[in-house]
């Protein structure tokens, strides 16, 4: 897992390159925790991962995360990633609210690629 931080005064871009599953879930977790104070706008930007089991849910799922004073989005979503995140959201829309981190998701569901 390759991970990069980049701060611009109040914004925060963290750009994710590998897949994200219980070995990354740690350092991915340590890059949000070692932002600055003034951070209240979060991206989470995950061009570079083309895969993401349950770890990825608790990522960008995390409680904590859920601060009212810290703007958390996600973008750069592959077919798998968007597919999970999409399935958890139908299954429980409570815990699962795509709309605070994907304001624009698409209505339609999306499959993953077919191996």
């Amino acid at each position: 897992m390759d991970i990069t931080t980049a701060i611009d005064g109040t914004r925060a871009r963290i750009h994710a390159r590998g897949e994200i599953d219980s070995h990354t879930l740690v350092p991915l977790r340590a890059a949000a925790a070692a932002l600055p104070p003034q951070v209240t706008d979060l991206q989470w930007d995950l061009t570079g991962a083309p895969f993401m089991d349950v770890a990825g849910l608790h990522l960008l799922f995390n409680p904590a995360m859920h601060d009212p004073e810290l703007r958390v989005t996600v973008t750069g979503l592959g077919r798998q990633p968007l597919w999970l995140m999409r399935t958890a959201a139908e299954t429980n829309p409570d815990v699962f609210n795509l709309s605070r981190l994907l304001p624009c998701a698409p209505s339609a569901r999306t499959q993953p690629a077919a191996s």
